[in-house]
């Protein structure tokens, strides 16, 4: 247990480092040089933290508005984003059910072992995916915990066998959902060997097969006919600071400088001081610092991804034979239009915010508000391989469609998990769908209900099996004669 332990605390939950051993073991089996074995290592370490840093600086930089917009407004509302909603899951839990305090740390480890399980059977299962975004894997592993206890009562009788299931169902929903990534994904970056672990896979396996419906891959971003004064957005870091400051920087204004340098309000993120800089200047460095944290996210994806792809052909190799490293959705933002990922949140954005002022409207117990998270990266990944395969349209109708549901399905899931009082919930796309009807399925089905989702779960990738044409192509991750 105490080796387990190690693994799990510094290990599966450090996703850097995770990638760092992946791609360490990969060039071993591989038999590369020791110099080429340790220079992959830390580039593959290094980048992941870069995609870190990235990551990271644009949620914080967002947290101090949505902080401040509270403040302004009075707002008492749920927050739907995956931090939140892993603060108020545990808070809940500890404060309901404090023998599963601990529950989701022990869940992540049977999952992701349960995960490699599923992908060692690969013949029986027809799964080829190993989920290995450890800090994903936290947040969704106390999410379902959650989920199970509030849904179905008699579950918090089961003690350790309730943990179990836990982590069997985690690992059966990453193990699923990444495989069904594999194609479209296959298909965005010219076979670059891996697929999405992450919040919004279920919604990728979607969108991969609506889109062409909505527009022509012809008609995609990069081809956008824009007037000759636009042509400017096609540049990345112009598109993502002009834009940035066209929400945000309105959004600030509104606020205004006395609540931006309130340090009551302001708990994290760049205070406002008046004594020091120019309330413009501030909005400015503010809008313009979401472009150089997602300059810097991009950086770091080219980095590891690189390196990851080429030392997982080891592991496909020797342990796991076939088998795609499922990662962070950004890997995906650096194939496909540039413009994709800003593209994405801005409409995404745009839907959210309608069904929010819908929900004030029609008079919602439960209000929410929007999270920076789910809005960017959700959005943002279904406009980049929407984009791929429908153009420009599909992007703009499904990354709005996507806004829609996040608020609205999120409100549903606040409500039936009893999380208002708790500040947040999950959030993201998939949590949405299909982890909403789920919930429904257990509450009403109980453990009959439990055992209905394992087996729609595992049927997922036998049907994609049955379906393949070409079965070798299908282990291989390859594309169908059709596609």
């Amino acid at each position: 247990m105490g080796i387990l332990q190690f693994f799990s605390q510094n290990i599966l939950q450090k996703p850097a480092f995770f990638v760092g051993l992946i791609v360490l073991i990969g060039y071993i089996l591989l038999k590369k040089k020791p110099q080429d074995i340790f220079a992959g290592f830390i580039k593959a370490t290094v980048g992941y933290m870069i995609l870190d840093v990235g990551a990271g600086g644009l949620v914080t930089t967002f947290r101090p508005i949505l902080a401040a917009l509270n403040t302004k407004f009075n707002i008492g509302a749920a927050v739907i984003d995956p931090y939140f909603g892993l603060t108020a899951a545990n808070t809940k839990i500890e404060a309901e059910w404090p023998s599963f305090a601990a529950a989701a740390a022990t869940a992540l480890l049977v999952g992701f072992f349960f995960n490699i399980l599923l992908v060692a059977f690969r013949k029986v299962t027809k799964i080829r995916t190993l989920f290995i975004t450890g800090h994903i894997m936290v947040q969704q592993a106390a999410t379902v915990a959650l989920i199970l206890l509030v849904t179905i009562p008699a579950f918090k009788n089961l003690g350790g066998l309730g943990t179990i299931i836990i982590g069997l169902l985690c690992g059966t929903y990453w193990a699923v959902s990444s495989n069904m990534t594999v194609e479209a994904t296959q298909r965005l970056t010219g076979g670059g060997g891996f697929a999405i672990g992450h919040q919004q896979q279920f919604a990728i396996w979607f969108v991969d097969k609506v889109a062409p419906k909505f527009g022509k891959k012809e008609e995609n971003l990069d081809n956008l006919k824009l007037p000759g004064f636009l042509n400017i957005f096609h540049d990345t870091v112009v598109a993502s600071a002009t834009l940035m400051l066209f929400f945000f920087g309105a959004i600030l204004f509104v606020l205004g400088p006395d609540i931006m340098s309130d340090p009551k309000v302001i708990t994290t993120g760049t205070l406002y001081a008046p004594e020091k800089q120019a309330f413009f200047m501030y909005v400015l460095q503010t809008a313009f610092t979401f472009s150089v944290y997602i300059f810097i996210l991009m950086q770091g994806v080219r980095m590891f991804v690189a390196e990851l792809t080429n030392a997982f052909q080891g592991i496909s190799a020797k342990l796991l034979p076939g088998s795609f490293p499922a990662v962070d959705v950004a890997a995906s933002f650096g194939f496909g239009s540039a413009a994709a990922p800003l593209f994405g949140f801005a409409t995404g954005l745009i839907g959210q915010l309608i069904t929010i002022v819908l929900l004030i409207v029609f008079g919602s117990p439960v209000l929410i508000i929007t999270g920076f998270v789910p809005v960017f990266f959700d959005n943002a990944a279904i406009a980049v391989y929407a984009d791929k395969r429908g153009g420009w349209k599909a992007a703009v109708i499904l990354s709005f469609l996507s806004g829609v549901l996040q608020v609205a399905l999120g409100a549903v899931a606040v409500s039936l998990l009893g999380l208002a009082q708790f500040g947040g919930y999950h959030g993201n796309i998939d949590f949405d769908i299909p982890w909403v009807p789920f919930a429904y399925i257990f509450q009403y089905g109980g453990y009959i209900g439990l055992a209905l989702v394992f087996i729609f779960l595992l049927a997922i990738p036998q049907i994609q099996f049955a379906k393949a044409k070409d079965k070798e192509a299908y282990y291989a991750g390859q594309l169908q004669p059709e596609e």
